[in-house]
């Protein structure tokens, strides 16, 4: 396995010689820094632990800076740790988008944008009442019966209703590279991406 961290930028689209389109999402993956090298002698587990994103001293702990002298590198905003690294990697060295090539399948990692408190119609895809007549009043996206009466005399668990909606990790699978632009460290990705733009996202093969 190998991965990187990266900072979603936005969509575009991509033609192919036959004329076909695929929207993209594009990221901004690395440079990152190797931070810390586990091993199973001395952790139990293999993994790397790369460093994104900088960030001024004076906003970082007193342990952060020295976790990441030992990388001779200065504070970072993001840190993730990647288990079983297929790359051999030591300490302080840099990973970058170059580890991805044209055609690869890959999963991406992110958090989805958050919607607040939403109802069951915005939430879970209810179709609401429909009717308008006979009396109806105020009904037309209200979530319905929600359990029985003396039997079972309570709401049964996982039942669909309105709540927090958004804010969710999620991996999505089944991406493909289309195109790795190593200079400017853009790596173009099939398919929408979970997150707003800005947002951190983690992408691993």
């Amino acid at each position: 396995m190998k991965g990187i961290i990266g900072k979603k930028i936005g969509m575009t689209s991509v033609f192919s010689q036959d004329g076909k389109q695929t929207a993209c999402t594009i990221i901004e993956a690395g440079p990152c820094t190797v931070t810390q090298v586990k091993t199973a002698e001395t952790d139990g587990y293999t993994a790397l632990q790369l460093a994104f994103g900088e960030k001024k001293d004076k906003h970082a702990t007193q342990a952060e800076l020295n976790h990441f002298a030992r990388a001779q590198t200065g504070a970072k905003k993001f840190v993730k740790e990647f288990r079983n690294y297929s790359l051999e990697k030591a300490l302080g060295e840099t990973i970058t988008v170059d580890i991805f090539s044209e055609g690869d399948n890959v999963e991406v990692v992110g958090t989805t944008k958050g919607k607040g408190f939403q109802g069951v119609v915005k939430r879970h895809g209810f179709s609401g009442v429909g009717e308008a007549t006979h009396g109806q009043h105020d009904r037309s996206r209200a979530p319905g019966s929600i359990g029985g009466s003396s039997y079972p005399s309570r709401v049964f668990k996982g039942m669909r209703m309105a709540g927090r909606m958004g804010g969710d990790r999620v991996k999505m699978k089944g991406l493909k590279v289309m195109k790795v632009f190593p200079e400017k460290n853009y790596i173009l990705i099939s398919g929408s991406i979970p997150g707003n733009n800005g947002s951190i996202v983690l992408i691993q093969k």
